[in-house]
């Protein structure tokens, strides 16, 4: 396994990383046992980043326990990436990044994750109602007292980023990013310009470019693709043929698409990792041996082709849309 170094503080990771989400939320029934043979099965293949978050751990089960549990075999041999920043409320999920509750949920995803020190500690999404430097100045006290080594924002856009990274040097930006989705790009020239990492969630279109979609509606009523615009009549269809040129480009090359489409990620530049989430051993090492492929410029220019600017639909419904400032 490859790896690449995030950012100017020292934050080196596996090429391709591994998102837990899936294993308790948002696509449906959770596998407990799935999932631990899928993490076990990332770190034996040279996986070493691994992300969670405290949102994830709401309703099905807690994920930062299920993966602090796995990992503890081999903690000091991974990176453990976790987020704060939403909230339960009466009114349903909100965002809460005061200080105080950072503070609190740092300290109950330490205790969670069964660790010392959370490796990459992530503002998971940006709170209006709290500026950015007291956000920024609130990890790096949690930086300072050894609570956390890594200072990471989500879904943040270039103001937000550059007055953060003034009161506390930001490591990495975590946005969605892949074949289907491009927008982060246009943020990319920030990130070089201060020396910030960059990692890619859901690079594989939530499972789109796997090659497994199904029409929105046929899927576990707790699933999230079922209101994905992408997976909505008149995208769903474009989507599904634009998947199936790029399989016939990737079986051209002795490859699988999702394969192909994370060497796509990779091949983007030094600076990005992309940390695709499975509840798959299988699919873990498929996805795993994308760091071996080398694209030409030949394969680049055939994906463009066939996606220039990205899939059909909007990757989140408008009243759950990230807003970058």
């Amino acid at each position: 396994m490859q790896h690449r170094t995030l950012g100017t503080q020292g934050l080196a990771v596996s090429a391709i990383g591994y998102g837990s989400m899936g294993l308790t939320m948002g696509y449906g029934p959770g596998d407990e046992e799935a999932g631990i043979a899928a993490i076990r099965r990332a770190h034996d293949l040279g996986v070493t980043f691994f992300d969670t978050a405290e949102l994830y751990g709401w309703g099905a089960g807690n994920n930062e326990v299920l993966l602090g549990k796995v990992v503890s075999d081999f903690r000091d041999e991974v990176v453990l990436a976790t987020k704060f920043g939403f909230a339960q409320t009466e009114r349903g999920l909100g965002l809460n990044s005061r200080p105080d509750n950072i503070r609190t949920v740092t300290d109950n995803s330490l205790r969670y994750l069964g660790v010392d020190q959370i490796d990459v500690l992530y503002q998971h999404r940006v709170d209006p109602d709290v500026p950015i430097e007291d956000v920024a100045g609130t990890v790096k006290e949690l930086i300072d007292a050894g609570k956390v080594k890594y200072f990471g924002l989500s879904e943040a856009g270039p103001q937000t980023i550059r007055k953060a990274h003034a009161v506390q040097p930001v490591s990495v930006l975590q946005t969605e990013y892949s074949l289907f989705e491009r927008d982060v790009e246009q943020l990319f020239p920030v990130l070089q310009e201060l020396g910030i990492g960059f990692v890619a969630y859901s690079p594989l279109g939530r499972g789109f470019i796997t090659g497994t979609a199904k029409p929105a509606g046929q899927y576990d009523a707790t699933d999230m693709r079922n209101t994905d615009p992408r997976w909505q009549p008149g995208n769903f269809e474009k989507n599904v043929e634009a998947v199936n040129r790029l399989g016939r480009l990737a079986t051209a090359k002795g490859i699988t698409v999702s394969q192909l489409a994370l060497a796509w990620l990779l091949a983007q530049g030094e600076h990005i990792v992309p940390i695709p989430g499975t509840r798959s051993a299988a699919r873990v090492e498929e996805n795993a041996h994308a760091a071996d492929i080398a694209l030409t410029e030949a394969d680049l220019a055939a994906i463009r082709e066939i996606l220039p600017t990205g899939g059909f639909g909007a990757r989140y419904t408008e009243e759950h849309a990230p807003n970058w400032v």
